[in-house]
């Protein structure tokens, strides 16, 4: 134990030499382009609410960047991906594929439209869902009947499948992709964790027919809170627009709602935020990637298992993960780094082990345990040093 300790002191003091001597957060939003001054702009111009020019700007933004065709702002990603299901057809009874290795945002969504997950492993070197273990469980456990996917034992239609990109790490994505297909399931990607990764030339979410975002304070980039969801379907477009703004009808004078909608519209002060975080995404994601470097020049120099992107794929390495030998090693790393004042966090909980989704089907999950019991997360923010290498790009 004492050799793992001065391994982890070791690991410490060369965060610091990085980060600095001040308590070191896991990940941070920086402001270092015309976000004040947007800001400002924005409340001048009265148009703080609902309705201003940089919510489209902003939706604009993200599409020329990622290269989707369409893309919906919503007031944070937990409601992106709840108007996301819905508008893939999810509704009471259903059933919804994913990982019980992920965030809890991912499974809540899954609720609200009234699906109940379905858990499937995911693969040790991505941390997403494994299409080999996708194949393996439809295979066994669901029927084609009237061009649905039903689950054998439940009886349940099998509506959506909702994989998620682990820290920014691109799973296997056009497999899964295929594998959907095959079974006639929508596939809805939670990118919530990946702007700025590519899949060789493709970003992220941009493999089925709808993907979801998150600006929330600790991504990549933030709008404080927000959200947005892609899809290439223009039809779909409108409606997932139509849906998140209360499903309101145009009309000169008229307040007419010809459907149950949801009040999911981003304000326009938080898209002027995106629309400044846009601006300087390029040079940040520059910035991180020489972060990621670091880290893996640590991994070979001290012995650290630092979880590298598959090959032919491309991180925004959001946050970096270490892969420690065993369950002790994850709570001595926590204990150790957060009191030396080095945040540090483990992976999450697996769903089916909170209460709410203890009953839900699973496939063993295998693999997710084993990861869940080793992975932890390191500083992965951009050093105050070097702020003034952020640039701006108009």
């Amino acid at each position: 134990m004492t050799d793992f300790n001065e391994k982890v002191d070791t690991l410490i003091a060369s965060i610091r030499q990085v980060y600095g001597d001040d308590f070191i957060p896991l990940h941070r939003p920086v402001f270092e382009g015309h976000e004040r001054q947007y800001l400002v702009d924005c409340i001048d111009s009265n148009f703080v609410s609902s309705v201003g020019k940089e919510i489209v700007q902003f939706e604009n933004m993200v599409c020329d960047f990622t290269g989707a065709a369409h893309a919906v702002a919503t007031v944070n990603g937990t409601a992106a991906l709840h108007a996301a299901l819905i508008c893939a057809g999810v509704t009471r009874g259903d059933e919804v594929l994913s990982q019980a290795l992920t965030f809890i945002a991912t499974c809540n969504a899954i609720s609200y439209a009234g699906g109940k997950p379905v858990f499937i492993d995911v693969d040790k070197d991505t941390m997403g869902m494994s299409p080999t273990a996708l194949r393996s469980w439809l295979e066994a456990n669901t029927r084609q009947e009237n061009g649905f996917c039903v689950n054998k034992k439940t009886g349940a239609i099998i509506r959506a499948c909702v994989p998620m990109h682990t820290f920014g790490l691109v799973l296997r994505i056009q497999d899964i992709a295929d594998i959907c297909e095959a079974f006639n399931i929508t596939l809805v990607e939670d990118a919530a964790e990946s702007l700025g990764s590519w899949d060789g030339d493709t970003h992220t979410g941009r493999f089925g027919a709808m993907a979801t975002l998150s600006f929330n304070g600790n991504k990549v980039i933030t709008t404080g809170g927000g959200g947005m969801i892609l899809t290439e379907d223009e039809a779909l477009a409108k409606k997932l627009k139509h849906i998140t703004t209360t499903a309101k009808v145009p009309h000169p004078t008229e307040f007419v709602h010809d459907q149950i909608g949801y009040n999911y519209r981003m304000p326009n002060l938080n898209a002027v935020l995106g629309v400044a975080q846009m601006q300087t995404l390029p040079s940040m994601m520059s910035i991180k990637s020489e972060i990621a470097a670091f880290y893996k020049e640590l991994g070979t120099q001290q012995g650290w298992h630092v979880v590298q992107p598959r090959e032919g794929t491309t991180s925004n390495n959001w946050l970096i993960a270490i892969c420690l030998d065993s369950p002790q090693q994850r709570q001595d790393f926590l204990i150790r780094t957060n009191a030396a004042g080095v945040m540090t966090r483990p992976i999450w909980r697996l769903m089916n082990e909170l209460d709410m989704f203890s009953d839900c089907q699973h496939d063993g999950l295998e693999v997710s345990k084993w990861l869940e019991q080793r992975i932890v997360n390191v500083s992965s923010g951009v050093p105050d040093a070097r702020l003034k290498d952020v640039k701006v790009s108009v």
